[in-house]
């Protein structure tokens, strides 16, 4: 029996090891990924280190994980799609034992022919050297040996922990890494680093400050990723306004989009989808998607983004079910439509999304707008019918990292306006479960501001013209279960 084992063994790993990966090739560079760090480096203070883990594995149910995602700010230092690591980054370079100088090592999980068997193929030191250009890679286990004494440095950056993962028992997982980390670096007990002198030297802060600085302000390579994202999402929007019929599914609607970002090799959805008919529009984040039969005299509101190399597109639209838009909703569309157009028009360098286009431009907008409509009494009027912010950074999370006090170029942004009204809302009943976002993704240029996501109709007109065309999927009838 041993002896079949270690046979099946040597198959194992002459079969892994064999295989070779079919990847695309529009992968961020290497050089990219040392560039990030050599930045990072850049910004850090005299004698310090910086300490940047994976993101954990999740547990779905039972002995099913989530699929992994691995953590934004790791693969935009490492391009390390695995779990189990811990990326170090030192101002200053350090010594080898022998005698080689550095200023980065990462530790990452070891091959195991069994284990990429079942889940996959890893890349191992030898492949982080190879295609990360990270030099100095050793298996997560060796990390509790790893000689280094946090106390001798004036500053340790990373982000502080939130006491959430698994202990897989695998020596070198993401558990012992980070409790290794503790140990070394005095990590105190205590909630609170102030309450420990020997934790002074601990920064929780300044990392993220680091990162924020970064993340904002986008290179070409990262932008032709998000135009791919953003492009595919568009795409999405388009055959499902083609395809929209009423009597179909919320889930259905959800999974055309998905399908398509599929079709176009995007890895994941960049968030959970939303998709909301009718009164389900009216929840900011509904991602139930369950209801199962759309009426006619409905519209649904579609907020969806593929995730394409790890950048994440944020599109919404919000269309008529039967393809024609009421009275009521078309005002409250073009209402909403306007004050996205002023804010994209006044959209520039220097500009402050909050202050000076959601407070002066588009918020004025919508409450004229509903004062005419006879919505709200006065201007002044406080009311929920929008309850959001304007926009947000887009990049490798859906919400990105990046400052708010004033526009660069280079930066990736949506504008994102949006009219809801619920039932038992105080107005007219008429006006009830309307809810309407418009959402584009745009791009800061040095003296304005350019739209991603316009091959995504955007007026009433030009959605309701599109969804007139026929559609590839109206030929596509599946049984019904009920039948069998």
């Amino acid at each position: 029996m041993k002896k079949c084992l270690s046979i099946l063994a040597v198959l194992v790993v002459t079969l892994v090891q064999a295989q070779k990966p079919d990847l695309p090739s529009d992968f961020l560079s290497s050089d990219f990924h040392k560039e990030r760090r050599e930045l990072v480096r850049g910004q850090m203070p005299p004698n310090s280190v910086s300490v940047i883990f994976s993101n954990p594995v999740r547990n779905r149910a039972n002995d099913v994980d989530y699929v992994y995602h691995q953590d934004p700010n790791f693969y935009y230092l490492t391009g390390y799609t695995e779990p189990h690591a811990v990326l170090l980054i030192f101002k200053d370079n350090q010594q080898s034992p022998d005698g080689e100088d550095y200023n980065e090592i990462v530790f990452i999980q070891p091959r195991n022919a069994m284990a990429e068997l079942w889940t996959g193929r890893r890349l191992g030191t030898e492949g982080v050297q190879d295609k990360l250009a990270i030099n100095q890679a050793f298996n997560n286990s060796e990390f509790e040996k790893y000689n280094i004494d946090f106390s001798s440095f004036d500053k340790v950056l990373f982000y502080d922990f939130d006491n959430d993962v698994r202990d897989t028992r695998v020596k070198g997982d993401l558990f012992d890494l980070i409790s290794w980390f503790k140990e070394k670096a005095n990590y105190p007990s205590s909630e609170s680093l102030e309450l420990e002198p020997q934790a002074q030297n601990l920064d929780t802060e300044s990392l993220d400050e680091i990162m924020v600085s970064l993340r904002g302000v986008k290179t070409e390579a990262e932008l032709e990723l998000i135009r791919k994202a953003v492009d595919i999402s568009c795409i999405a929007q388009r055959e499902v306004m083609k395809a929209m019929r009423p009597g179909m599914s919320e889930r259905e609607v959800q999974g055309i989009h998905e399908f398509i970002f599929k079709k176009y090799q995007a890895e994941y959805e960049g968030y959970p989808s939303i998709v909301g008919a009718g009164h389900n529009g009216c929840i900011l984040h509904y991602i139930e998607n369950y209801k199962p039969e759309i009426e006619s005299d409905e519209m649904i509101l579609m907020d969806l983004g593929a995730e394409y190399h790890g950048y994440t597109a944020d599109v919404t639209r919000t269309i008529p079910i039967d393809g024609k838009f009421s009275k009521e909703e078309k005002a409250i569309y073009d209402l909403v439509y306007k004050a996205q157009q002023a804010a994209f028009e006044a959209c520039k360098p220097g500009v402050n999304i909050s202050r000076d286009l959601n407070e002066s431009i588009v918020k004025p907008i919508i409450n004229e707008g509903l004062v005419e409509l006879g919505i709200i009494d006065s201007v002044n009027q406080r009311h929920w019918y929008y309850p959001h912010g304007l926009g947000h950074h887009i990049g490798l999370d859906v919400h990105d990292k990046g400052q708010y006090e004033y526009l660069e170029p280079n930066m990736a942004i949506t504008i994102e306006p949006g009219i809801y009204i619920p039932r038992n809302a105080k107005c007219d009943e008429k006006w009830w479960g309307i809810a309407v976002r418009i959402e584009d993704d745009f791009l800061i240029t040095e003296d304005g501001c350019e739209l991603l996501s316009d091959l995504a109709p955007r007026t009433s007109e030009e959605i309701e013209k599109l969804m007139k065309e026929p559609s590839p999927l109206d030929d596509f009838i599946l049984p019904s279960l009920n039948d069998k």
